[in-house]
């Protein structure tokens, strides 16, 4: 774990059992803060939509054809002649296995650690104008879950970890030209995070059994800008472009601690407060028609991974005995970047340009934000690779309905940490995430 700065520290001579206070929570918030990072690291690429799920996500910065337009490339709304609507739901099922390697304190391997998700998406795209339209989505935009049990091997680093960030954007498209399109808006995000760890208790007393530590209602709301830009190059070229900025993560709630040793005088529970930057995302891409009825897709992106890495929490407990402490954390993360390439084919044209019915599928590749030496229990992310097919069919009258799936391979996400001074090592078997959804669209 590198090294922490705290703000405040016990006076000079204080008790023996204030400096076990102050050692144990000290302890804490340095691990508290490596375990904040799940909120931000987990940014989706993909929301629930034929475009989206079923290209990889490559489809997004390019997509003039459905409303989630509104969250992947505001320009693209310029597209859509007629109000439209499309809801959906997509099931999240990660899977993931521990393969220890070393464990000073002991401990077990544990089972699946990942945690499934159900997740709605809504999406709703209106003309206003012959060049303004206007658009809306709601879905997850980041999030992710782990689980690996009271005795897992590395549960001083953490047992678990629960993020669910869902976002309400609003945004704008306008026809600048025949052939430029611009967008504009922004995504109101609500990120709620909560978080378990054990307390090595016998780190300052020997032989005394572990402690718990539980972060509780944590939650934030912050604002993420939008802006987007398509260009019909020709008629079979289309190019584009999206960005989304960065912004602060300030989260509130509380810490609760139980099964304290009674050397360990402090009270059970106290203010919590996380802090950290979600970084910019950069993607550009084209589209390009091959036949009528053949398009080809490419993107890629570059996040500013480095903004993330300084980590700030502060403890405010409610025994007056233990001051504040303050600790910021350097995870010295890297930027990412990411390229995908997706393949469409379409039967028939309902109009407005959008497909009838039809295939597409993508894969995309994305670096990690993290090298071996510095990677995290609470955040195990590595190089992955996506895979994904999707399926979509106009049905009766104006509706039509889609399923699309999508595995994101991680790589073999390699741990080695030291925790509370007890150090583990090991790395994951099999790490997948599968995204499994269906929508249903409405064209008025």
């Amino acid at each position: 774990m590198t090294s922490s700065k705290r703000r405040c520290m016990h006076r000079r001579g204080a008790a023996p059992s204030h400096r076990i206070v102050v050692l144990v929570v000290t302890g804490l918030v340095m691990l508290a803060s490596t375990n904040s990072s799940m909120a931000a690291g987990f940014y989706l690429s993909s929301i629930g939509t034929p475009i989206s799920v079923g290209s990889a996500g490559v489809g997004n910065v390019v997509n003039n054809v459905g409303p989630d337009a509104a969250w992947a490339n505001p320009a693209g709304l310029t597209g859509i002649k007629r109000p439209t609507i499309l809801a959906g739901a997509t099931l999240i099922a990660p899977f993931a296995e521990w393969d220890e390697g070393v464990s000073e304190a002991g401990g077990t391997e544990g089972s699946n650690t990942g945690q499934p998700a159900v997740v709605p998406s809504l999406a709703y795209a209106q003309p206003l104008t012959d060049k303004w339209s206007f658009g809306f989505a709601f879905s997850a935009l980041q999030g992710g879950g782990v689980d690996y049990g009271d005795a897992f091997v590395g549960r001083y680093g953490a047992t678990e970890v629960l993020l669910q960030g869902v976002g309400a954007t609003w945004s704008f498209g306008w026809q600048a030209t025949d052939k430029l399109a611009l967008g504009f808006g922004g995504s109101l995000v609500y990120t709620q995070f909560e978080q378990k760890i054990a307390i090595n208790q016998s780190a300052v007393a020997p032989g005394t059994p572990d402690a718990k530590a539980e972060f509780k209602d944590l939650d934030d709301l912050g604002i993420q800008p939008i802006l987007g830009l398509q260009y019909q190059l020709t008629d079979r070229w289309l190019l584009g472009l999206s960005w989304r900025g960065e912004f602060d993560a300030e989260l509130d709630g509380n810490i609760r601690l139980k099964n304290l040793a009674p050397v360990v005088p402090i009270a059970g529970r106290g203010n919590l407060e996380i802090d950290w930057t979600n970084p910019q995302w950069v993607e550009a891409g084209f589209q390009f028609e091959v036949k009528p009825d053949r398009f080809l897709m490419f993107s890629m992106n570059w996040q500013e991974w480095s903004e993330f890495s300084s980590n700030r929490l502060s403890i405010d407990a409610s025994n007056p005995a233990v001051p504040p402490i303050g600790v910021v954390l350097e995870r010295q993360f890297d930027d990412t970047w990411g390229v995908g390439i997706a393949y469409g084919v379409t039967q028939g044209i309902m109009g407005e340009g959008e497909p009838a019915s039809g295939w597409i599928f993508g894969a995309s590749y994305e670096t990690s934000p993290v090298s071996d030496g510095k990677r995290t229990i609470d955040l195990p992310f590595d190089e992955n690779i996506r895979l994904s097919t999707g399926y979509f069919r106009h049905g009766k009258g104006k509706y039509n309905w889609s399923v699309q799936g999508q595995l994101q391979i991680f790589g073999d996400n390699r741990v080695d940490q030291t925790a509370q001074g007890a150090r583990f090592s090991g790395e994951f078997d099999d790490f997948i995430v599968a995204f499994l959804s269906a929508t249903l669209r409405f064209n008025n």
